[in-house]
């Protein structure tokens, strides 16, 4: 397969988007409630919160079950995380409108943290209680972490390559990031990419919690997560997933296809400094992001928004903050996890997609919870309500646990 040299790159946009939020079932929905300053997160009503007595009981999970667009059997046969895949990758697909394309020229790029974890459970409580012949013969291909791009490769007949980043909380922002060099390289003509991520369970939320990285704020949910706030404790968890379609802008114009947004390049770096902490001083961040802007050939000036990763950890938030600081100090800075929670796998496409709004439509939501700076390090969080202001290049930040480090630079339609 041909593939372009460095100096005949190709431009990339976005034909396509669907996600589905804390807020609301579509990413149309979850926009307008971002800009209203609406909240997601709330009280968690699972059995499972009693039962464990978890110190955790708040998150944002989704407005609607994926389930729910699918048949009984397509229920059985796919993990929960391949069951969001499908669904969104129908949605964005038609939304996209079908596009004809060569199968050899169309590629896949979904990324998840933790794959199918339900359906691993499931087999092993089938395995104590049954034995051995109870465990479904499907059990494998529903948990392998490449699951939810393999089902969308086989749902839309993909053959130039299936990727399934897994790179903790960068896997979705990963995904969009090889999406983008594989098309832009002459690669590919069409990848469909994003992240999709489990539900909230009582595991994951007592790992975390016994590693004092979620907030405690059971009485408060709306006010639980505070991103960049002097007064942050931690993380809230949430439930999304997002994919969009990528191609190359020469291929989109001549089916006359609509065009949401330009992803003009791609940064991708790694602390080497701690399995689960951030580099302090935000150097492996400013490197991504430094690296995203050259890629897309722009100078820091030029990046008038960041949709920060901003989890509402009191190191991670000080540690991406010195990076923006220090890289695009005059950048109008959006966190959305105040709102959405930490969707982990799917967070990175989730918010690539939320930027790729604020740029088209010149309007930056307000990071839900800031009322104090931390002091440490000045940078315009904006705060209160909406901003709006004409907008035409942005960054979006992702951060992983393993020290992944992903930043994409993005553009108006």
């Amino acid at each position: 397969m041909t593939v372009a040299t460095d100096t005949q790159m190709r431009d990339v946009v976005v034909t396509a988007t669907a996600a589905t939020t804390a807020l609301a079932p579509d990413l149309d929905g979850t926009w307008s409630a971002l800009v209203a300053g609406e909240s997601g997160i709330r009280a968690l009503d699972d059995d499972f919160v009693v039962r464990y007595n978890l110190p955790v009981r708040i998150g944002g999970k989704l407005r609607e079950h994926p389930a729910a667009h699918l048949s009984r059997i397509e229920q059985r046969r796919h993990s929960y995380v391949q069951q969001l895949a499908l669904v969104l990758a129908r949605q964005v697909w038609q939304s996209a409108g079908a596009p004809e394309v060569d199968p050899q020229r169309l590629a896949v790029s979904i990324g998840t943290g933790l794959g199918g974890g339900d359906a691993l459970v499931s087999a092993l409580e089938a395995l104590n209680t049954g034995g051995y012949r109870t465990v479904s013969p499907l059990t494998v291909p529903m948990v392998m972490p490449n699951g939810p791009a393999a089902r969308v490769g086989l749902e839309i007949g993909a053959k130039a390559g299936v990727f399934a980043p897994t790179s903790a909380c960068a896997s979705g922002a990963e995904a969009i990031a090889h999406a983008w060099r594989l098309i832009a390289t002459g690669a590919a003509d069409i990848v469909v990419a994003g992240g999709v991520e489990g539900y909230i369970e009582a595991l994951p939320i007592a790992g975390f919690a016994m590693m004092r990285a979620l907030s405690t704020r059971n009485d408060d949910p709306r006010g639980a997560c505070r991103p960049f706030d002097r007064n942050r404790d931690g993380f809230v968890f949430g439930e999304a997933g997002a994919l969009l379609v990528l191609e190359s802008a020469e291929f989109a114009a001549a089916r006359g296809a609509r065009v949401h947004g330009r992803v003009l390049g791609a940064g991708i770096t790694s602390d080497g400094y701690h399995i689960t902490g951030t580099d302090p001083d935000g150097d492996g961040s400013a490197r991504a992001m430094r690296a995203a802007i050259a890629a897309a050939g722009l100078t820091p000036a030029d990046i008038q928004h960041v949709n920060a990763h901003a989890t509402g950890t009191p190191v991670g938030d000080s540690s991406e903050a010195r990076a923006i600081a220090e890289v695009t100090p005059h950048a109008a800075v959006y966190a959305p996890k105040g709102a959405l929670g930490h969707s982990v796998g799917a967070v990175g496409a989730l918010e690539a997609l939320l930027a790729l709004n604020a740029l088209r439509d010149g309007i930056i939501p307000p990071t839900l919870n800031f009322e104090q700076h931390d002091g440490a390090v000045d940078i315009d969080v904006v705060h209160g309500t909406a901003r709006r202001e004409p907008l035409t290049y942005g960054l979006s930040n992702s951060f992983g646990f393993g020290g992944h480090n992903v930043s994409l630079a993005l553009g108006r339609p």
